[in-house]
């Protein structure tokens, strides 16, 4: 796609940050043997907020015969564009179209993404059916969680790769290396993959028995330490750091705790050595400590206190996305809150001791209300409760238990801030105890989540629940079958994208799918005996089925199953206990020093000043999105930055003005606040620029003495040069020079304009100091003041001046060429 096509797709687009591809750490390789593409089925904030795409870009780039470059479900807007120009979806680093891949690998994380999957085949013209495809087209692979019943997606996808995708993805590069060395055709690569141990072909495979692949010790696999920073803000926007893999606690609903089995720990050493890595070459401000149970790594404790003491000073904050409330102490709440109070949620599922039995959740009333005070009284103001409903062996006793155990959470709160209760609809999972039960029905599932709604009245309980029609349609798909595909066409066919997005979720398009196609939503949400065959039955999780029956049983007779870390193996047959067992981390951490942070006056402060350019595709960033690129950028240099006091400590870092969106910039400037620099600011300048994403620069940086006003105070006006169209005749330059002549002579103009969705007339002439017309080089010189008031834009004076309309201004290139100060 050629450079122009592209800024005219970006210009048009709703989030231009989302197609950009100019991040931090993103790898271009230029000559590679094999080719990948990752694919994320859904857009670029939540793809780039995965964990498992980071690991795997970075594994495969470090090969050196493979390449790997990332492409994201388009949002609508982006595919109207593409569809409209006939133009293919591309991968983000390169703008390769996709069908130039050697093979294109779809991460399958949540069924309501398959739709996404359609959509982003067939805008690289790649066929939609597997059998479809010929030797010149991409081998189509798919991983993940979802890979576990890959029934549903059998007719798409060439080939599943079930379990953990470290070692796998490495075979596998091997093997298609080799096959194109040998001019292999797609019918040998199909093979050579079907011989590697945890990839199924369905073509080829049939109902043979697929054994996951599974990672025996990931201390192993460090990846990454240096991953591709978003531009835009993400779901998760911080560095995660995979602490621990897999569960040992059994919760009966849990597909995760099952299939990732056994459980294996991260050396606390590594983990503190990645995060010293990894935030050195992000810039990030946050470390997010991953596990399906993070409170119950074996050293989170110490680990959590070792972390804090080193990044302290950097201000440098802990998340536990994923606590127990029973692991939840006093020195976890203490550690989390030292830098700033981020997101609180707990996961107690059930509203009675009854049901948290039957599901094996293992953690009382009385853990989680202790919970509640204590996070309370270490200054939060909000925490979340997860619930399921619609739970086996639920009654109408466990919805009102929901209700109360969240007034107890009130109560436990006492008035020290708000409890959010969040309800969603149980959904029975592949490879669980549970896979075998019952789903509710649209209408049961309204009824419990109405149910509950009217029994809190409160105004600092608010409850919240997942959409019954998204859950309906997740089971569909989650214990569908290979005739559940024809659904999945005809509703993309129809018009589905984005399905688990409520902004764009369209039900009505899906029951007409579900008519058409005659699916019998009965039949799928139906409870399943316990000796009939399962679509899935063909892919070996570790979890034997044997043991899977008996936790149902014990469900069923409300039985509690041990931890088998804390006792008796439970021989749910994943382990041989030689190759594959529990891992721990030994612990061996250094004991935590004492903090030492620099006396507030020990060095002096100073206000830096930095002037910097935004030029080519980084033109098309938000302010906010500039802003935390520079952010981390700073973050990255030797300076030391100052902060703001309070909770939510940010550095001191002012802007002369907000840029904006598409215009190319000579000039900006941002002030910094920061601890004396001891070195020659030339080497702080090479360091922030070295950090930054391309088009971003640092072109000057001043130390500003005691006197020198603030930026606010010392911003009189810009400098821009608008490119008029080569092909700008002489007639309409004549034209446009009558109308800068009839502008500049006029005392008032007056113009209409929208302005925060209000109809605004503002007189534009008191802000133009300058306006002139190069006939020569086609281009229009503008000098704007700027007021408390505002300013006159650019596109102020080409359609209300200059009387372009806004499709020809959408050709005209606008460069603020300088930012001026008094």
């Amino acid at each position: 796609m050629s450079r122009n096509i592209l800024d005219e797709l970006l210009a048009g687009a709703e989030k231009p940050s989302r197609y950009i591809g100019a991040e931090v750490n993103a790898v271009r390789k230029g000559n590679a043997g094999v080719r990948f593409l990752l694919a994320f089925p859904d857009t670029y904030e939540v793809g780039m907020s995965h964990l498992g795409l980071q690991i795997l870009y970075a594994i495969l780039n470090a090969l050196p015969d493979a390449a790997a470059e990332r492409c994201f479900a388009p949002w609508p807007d982006r595919e109207r564009q593409l569809r409209e120009r006939r133009l293919p979806l591309t991968s983000l680093e390169t703008q390769r179209p996709i069908a130039d891949f050697d093979v294109i690998g779809f991460s399958l994380q949540y069924e309501l993404s398959y739709t996404n999957i359609l959509t982003m085949l067939d805008l690289g013209g790649i066929p939609l059916a597997s059998a479809e495809r010929r030797d010149a087209h991409p081998l189509i692979l798919a991983g993940g969680p979802c890979a576990f019943n890959p029934a549903p997606l059998a007719a798409h996808i060439d080939a599943f790769v079930i379990g953990e995708g470290e070692e796998a993805v490495v075979e596998i590069a091997d093997m298609l290396a080799g096959s194109k060395k040998q001019k292999s055709g797609r019918a040998a690569m199909l093979e050579a993959l079907a011989n590697l141990d945890g990839v199924y072909v369905p073509a080829l495979h049939k109902n043979k028995i697929i054994k996951k692949r599974k990672v025996t010790d990931i201390n192993h696999w460090l990846h990454p330490v240096s991953p591709v920073v978003p531009l835009m803000q993400t779901v998760h926007d911080r560095i995660v750091l995979e602490i621990a893999r897999g569960c040992t606690r059994g919760c009966r609903f849990c597909q995760a705790g099952m299939i990732w089995r056994p459980y294996r720990e991260r050396d606390a050493r590594l983990i503190s050595d990645m995060a010293n890595r990894t935030l050195a070459a992000t810039g990030h401000d946050e470390i997010s400590l991953l596990a399906l149970s993070a409170g119950d790594y074996s050293c989170i404790e110490p680990l959590m206190q070792t972390l804090m003491r080193k990044h302290a000073a950097g201000r440098v904050a802990l998340a536990l996305p994923s606590l127990r409330v029973e692991t939840l102490s006093r020195t976890l709440i203490e550690e989390i809150r030292r830098i700033r109070k981020t997101s609180f949620t707990l996961a107690p599922e059930a509203g009675t001791d009854k049901m948290r039995r039957i599901i094996n959740k293992g953690n009382t009333a009385e853990d989680l209300l202790a919970s509640v005070d204590n996070v309370f009284a270490a200054g939060w103001k909000a925490v979340k409760l997860y619930f399921m409903i619609g739970l086996p062996l639920e009654e109408e006793s466990d919805l009102n238990g929901i209700v109360d155990l969240a007034y107890q959470a009130l109560r436990a709160a006492r008035r020290r801030g708000q409890i959010t209760v969040s309800l969603s609809t149980f959904v029975p999972k592949p490879h669980t105890p549970f896979q075998w039960e019952r789903q509710l029905s649209i209408d049961e599932t309204f009824t419990r989540q109405n149910f509950i709604r009217r029994r809190m009245n409160n105004r600092s309980l608010a409850v919240k629940w997942h959409d019954a029609r998204m859950s309906l349609l997740e089971g569909l798909f989650s214990r569908g079958d290979e005739k559940i595909a024809a659904l999945l066409l005809r509703a993309w066919q129809k018009g589905c994208r984005f399905d688990g997005w409520s902004e764009m979720f369209r039900f009505d398009l899906w029951q007409e799918a579900l008519e058409e196609t005659e699916i019998p939503i009965s039949e799928y949400l139906r409870e399943r005996l316990a000796n009939e065959s399962l679509p899935w039955d063909n892919i070996d999780c570790g979890v034997s089925r044997d043991f899977l029956l008996q936790e149902r049983q014990k469900a069923l007779a409300g039985d509690a199953t041990p931890d088998c870390r804390y006792e008796a193996c439970q021989d749910c047959g994943v382990c041989d206990f030689k190759d594959v067992q529990n891992v721990f981390s030994d612990g061996d951490l250094p004991a935590p020093t004492v903090e030492t942070l620099p006396p507030a006056k020990a060095v002096p402060e100073k206000v830096y000043r930095l002037s910097f350019a935004k030029t080519g595709r980084a033109r098309f960033l938000s302010h906010l999105e500039l802003a935390a690129s520079l952010a981390r950028a700073l973050r990255r240099s030797s300076l030391s930055l100052c902060y703001s006091a309070g909770y939510h400590p940010h550095p001191k870092i002012s802007f002369a003005t907000a840029t904006s969106v598409g215009m190319e910039s000579r000039q900006e400037y941002l002030d910094v606040t920061a601890l004396a620099y001891p070195q020659d600011l030339s080497v702080l300048e090479d360091e922030i620029n070295a950090a930054l994403p391309d088009g971003m620069a640092i072109t000057e940086l001043q130390e500003l003495s005691f006197a020198a006003r603030d930026l606010a105070r010392s911003l009189w006006g810009f400098s821009y040069e608008l490119i008029l169209p080569a092909d700008t005749d002489e007639e309409k330059l004549g034209v446009l020079l009558q109308s800068i002549e009839n502008f500049l002579a006029a005392e008032s103009f007056p113009i209409i304009r929208l302005s925060k969705r209000k109809t605004v007339t503002r007189d534009i002439r008191p802000f133009v100091e300058a306006l002139f017309l190069n006939v020569k080089e086609k281009t229009v010189t503008l000098t704007a003041r700027h007021a408390q008031t505002g300013s006159v834009r650019p596109v102020d004076i080409l359609r209300h001046v200059l009387g372009f309309s806004e499709e020809e201004t959408q050709r005209i290139g606008v460069v603020k060429m300088k930012t001026i100060l008094v």
